[in-house]
């Protein structure tokens, strides 16, 4: 137990002093790992994109670990993390606007950062703003926003903002957590460039969650991962030839340390050679950043 107590401290240690590092230089040098890049739009993004929602507290677990994301991550650190993936090529990011984030992002530019940005676009946000502030690689529709028109038999409304974006010239996106989603869009073939599919479908009516479980319900009914779910999802992704962007992989942090590997192994082996991954980091207790970065090189390589 005094060993073990032992190492946590020392890793915990050298975390800090590597972020501490971090600080002290707006534009830290390449790590020796760099995580494979691919084509998207007109020019090449890591496979390997950061995901947003623990940087703001989404942990999509309970109002407890989103205080402690959020609590954590000061400006200081958002800045620290965004440099430190960079260093491992991860050169895209999955922005959501708000002004914190916003105030976040124009520090790391002045820094010296550089990353693109694929913003995934809430009810509230505006695109022509968007576009001009950040001049984003391309648009998504927050899956939430999709999700809720599909429910409420509006798609005709996400079809709408489409448009919009396309005359903006930025790259078109829509994001889902709900297979059949991507498979309607499809169909009937609408102007869209990319899509970022949910590989856990937690947008499941009570009806649809009760017929699953074989009628029973679980307590917060918005963020029940069930096992057998990627697969629908990474089907979905296969069957078009738009490139994919594919999120919670790691199911929101429900899969353990020791089957990480696996979990990223499963989704680049049922994604096509030209999609990447979404993954959050919150890198408080283990280098996640580091560990990620060298699996997915280890994966792709």
């Amino acid at each position: 137990m005094a060993n073990s107590r032992r190492d946590f401290i020392r890793s915990g240690a050298a975390l800090a002093a590597g972020m501490r590092g971090l600080a002290s230089a707006s534009a830290p040098a390449a790590a020796g790992i760099q995580v494979p890049k691919v084509k998207f739009g007109g020019v090449e993004i890591s496979r390997l994109v950061l995901g947003v929602n623990p940087i703001y507290g989404f942990s999509h677990y309970n109002r407890n670990l989103d205080e402690t994301m959020r609590e954590w991550y000061t400006p200081d650190r958002v800045c620290e993390v965004l440099h430190r993936a960079a260093a491992y090529g991860i050169n895209a990011f999955n922005y959501y606007h708000s002004e914190r984030s916003l105030a976040d992002w124009s520090r790391f530019v002045a820094e010296g950062g550089k990353m693109h940005l694929i913003p995934q676009v809430g009810a509230g946000a505006d695109a022509a703003t968007l576009v001009k502030t950040l001049h984003p690689l391309g648009l998504q529709r927050q899956g939430e926003v999709v999700d809720d028109a599909w429910q409420a038999g509006r798609m005709d409304t996400v079809k709408e903002w489409c448009k919009r974006v396309r005359d903006l010239g930025v790259l078109v996106g829509v994001g889902t957590h709900i297979p059949e989603v991507i498979a309607r869009i499809e169909e009937e073939n609408w102007d869209v460039d990319f899509y970022a599919g949910c590989v856990y479908n937690r947008r499941r009516t009570v009806d649809e969650w009760k017929k699953a479980l074989g009628g029973e319900m679980m307590e917060m009914p918005h963020d029940i991962y069930m096992a057998s779910d990627p697969a629908r999802m990474y089907g979905a992704l296969r069957q078009t030839k738009k490139p994919c962007f594919a999120f919670k992989v790691l199911a929101a942090g429900r899969i353990a340390p020791e089957g990480i590997e696996k979990a990223l192994r499963t989704a680049f082996e049922s994604i096509k050679p030209y999609d990447a991954v979404y993954v959050g980091m919150f890198p408080r207790f283990r280098d996640e950043i580091r560990i990620d970065a060298e699996i997915v090189h280890r994966i792709l390589s």
